[in-house]
């Protein structure tokens, strides 16, 4: 719709967010943002609105902006550079009388403004010349379309505009659908072709993507050596890179990081094929191999997977081509290949933090992971704290209790193939899913989870929410200890809770009481109260960035379970913890520097 990433509506007053939140329904993944001092009910909120939108610039999002076009204009021209890497920028008139593509124009911004024209009744100002004479961008074809020369693109439209005519050489629909000016004997002229061509001012060429590259290599083979056999390969034959629609090969290698280091350099997907859909090829095969055979258990797998890509109507244009630890083979598709389509990618899973829950604190990593997925996987909570992220994903509930399935789960969804993220609260490596995920691939050893891609996106601990929230309790040493004793023996619990209290350390305790577990927190009381004063400050964080967020300060000496629940995040202070009160209020924070006032003034005296 508007490019590989949805658009974030930037409103600076509620009618605009309304405007936008009308606008969003029905954008897979649109994201209103509102000014935090004037707007309520939005995804997210700022304060500032250059750095907010700096901030979505930098991060690729496209941006619709409820404002005058000079705001954005002036916010955004310190990063503007190179206009190919910009993404789509839009400004609609706050009533929604008017919709004005500002940057990336053939990037999304053309598209997203006419959807939105069309949704408002107006139409929007598209000042492309190309596109408002001739109907399209020459310079973005559509998806299996390539642009082989787009250094020579600006002046062949200026050329074009001139009046003059085209000749198209080639079998391109959506070229003799535009309103171009066609003609047979045209000065100009239009190549399409998967032949490398340099074209000129004068020659714009077209790659359709129909080239399907299989490859095969050893264990660890140097990625160096294989990407130098597939350009070698490409340029022996006279094929264009552009061409190329996917790298292929068989599911043994979907962890194999040359192949997927050719991938990118090609700017293509690497996708992989099963032992049955490879072995189907073997009738097609140039040079078909019982030692790859059995080895395998197909004759041949950089021929196999070309095949296997380009189709029942493909052609093996490139047979089998080696080097000393790799092969790599090509076939031509009748037209562009769709690489969603071809076997399938390597999984992925993410495991991701959302922070406490409030959509400000999640780090744009993880907003990243979470749009780049296809399976959500997570404690029903939690998923509900994503919001619009989440339509058109595959939601996999699960509720407490059920650690070790979802991450069972989500671990199979990778392995078939898909881009999956674990959702947690907080950091991912604090309490949460990231270690069980690791255990239990040692655990099982098996291969098709040994052959997944895994990532970890942090996000803010509780501890770390908490701490902001009250001041700088965690300004010196600290320590986190779950109290939770399902997975650590309650003896373990107590020796650390015995050295952290010896060590004196800030101590945050996480899963302080449950509705069956109730002494043990009375006991960790009673364990640091041996180590520092009944008066040492304990912050209490229920609730952290969610509705009924509350924060208060006690006395180490009044911290008793009914004051605490499963919400509530636990921080007891060291000896040296302190409140200080402000106009503003209680502040609690630990110096940096250890020792008491008076200890300090009698060493610097000494």
């Amino acid at each position: 719709m508007s490019g590989p990433e949805p658009p974030v509506f930037v409103a600076l007053t509620q009618a605009g967010a309304d405007l936008a939140q009308t606008l969003a329904t029905g954008i897979k993944g649109a994201e209103v943002h509102g000014l935090a001092r004037r707007i309520d009910g939005t995804n997210q909120t700022f304060d500032d609105l250059a750095p907010h939108l700096r901030d979505l610039f930098r991060a690729g999002r496209p941006v619709v902006g409820l404002c005058a076009a000079g705001i954005l204009i002036r916010a955004l021209a310190p990063l503007l550079g190179d206009k190919m890497a910009e993404p789509p920028v839009v400004a609609l008139a706050e009533d929604g009388c008017a919709v004005v593509p500002l940057l990336g124009g053939h990037r999304g911004a053309n598209a997203l403004a006419e959807e939105l024209a069309e949704k408002l009744g107006v139409v929007a100002a598209v000042t492309t010349a190309g596109d408002r004479r001739f109907g399209l961008a020459l310079d973005a074809p559509p998806p299996g379309w390539v642009l082989g020369n787009p250094q020579n693109y600006k002046e062949f439209v200026v050329n074009l505009l001139s009046d003059s005519e085209v000749r198209i050489e080639g079998d391109a629909a959506w070229l003799r659908e535009a309103a171009l000016p066609i003609s047979e004997a045209g000065a100009l002229k239009i190549r399409i072709t998967h032949e490398a061509q340099e074209g000129s001012d004068r020659e714009l060429v077209y790659h359709p993507v129909c080239l399907a590259v299989g490859v095969g290599c050893e264990r660890g083979c140097d990625p160096g050596e294989l990407a130098a056999l597939v350009t070698e390969t490409l340029a022996e034959n006279g094929l264009a890179a552009g061409a190329v629609a996917t790298l292929v090969s068989i599911d043994l290698k979907a962890d194999e990081a040359a192949v997927h280091a050719v991938a990118e350099d090609l700017g293509v997907s690497a996708r992989f094929f099963d032992v049955a859909t490879l072995a189907a090829e073997e009738p097609r095969l140039a040079t078909p191999s019982d030692l790859v055979r059995r080895e395998v258990g197909v004759a041949g797998v950089a021929e196999s997977a070309a095949l296997a890509a380009a189709g029942p109507d493909g052609q093996l244009i490139v047979p089998k081509t080696k080097s000393r630890r790799a092969t790599c083979a090509m076939a031509l598709a009748p037209g562009p290949i769709d690489p969603a389509r071809t076997g399938r990618a390597r999984g992925r899973l993410a495991v991701v933090g959302l922070g406490p829950g409030d959509a400000n604190w999640r780090t744009p990593e993880v907003e990243r992971e979470l749009r780049r997925a296809t399976d959500l996987v997570g404690y029903r909570l939690y998923l509900d704290l994503i919001g619009p992220l989440a339509e058109g994903k595959a939601v996999h509930a699960y509720d407490l209790g059920e650690e070790e399935a979802r991450v069972c789960h989500a671990l199979d969804l990778a392995a078939e193939g898909g881009q999956v993220a674990l959702v947690c609260s907080g950091d991912p490596g604090i309490y949460a899913m990231a270690s069980p995920v690791f255990e239990l691939i040692e655990r099982e050893g098996r291969a098709d989870w040994n052959r997944i891609e895994i990532a970890v996106a942090p996000g803010l601990s509780a501890l770390q929410a908490a701490a902001a929230r009250i001041g700088a309790p965690l300004g010196h040493d600290f320590c986190a200890i779950s109290l939770s004793d399902l997975m650590t023996p309650w003896p373990v619990i107590e020796r650390r809770l015995e050295a952290a209290g010896a060590g004196d350390f800030v101590v945050a305790l996480y899963n302080p009481v449950s509705g069956r577990r109730r002494e043990q927190l009375a006991r960790a009381v009673e364990i640091l109260r041996e180590h520092r004063p009944a008066d040492t400050p304990v912050v209490l964080a229920r609730n952290l960035g969610r509705p009924g967020e509350a924060v208060t300060v006690i006395d180490l000496q009044d911290l008793t379970p009914d004051k605490v629940d499963m919400l509530t995040l636990v921080l007891i202070g060291s000896s040296e913890t302190r409140r200080v009160a402000t106009g503003q209020g209680l502040w609690v924070y630990t110096p940096r520097g250890y020792g008491s006032r008076e200890q300090k003034a009698q060493e610097a005296s000494a």
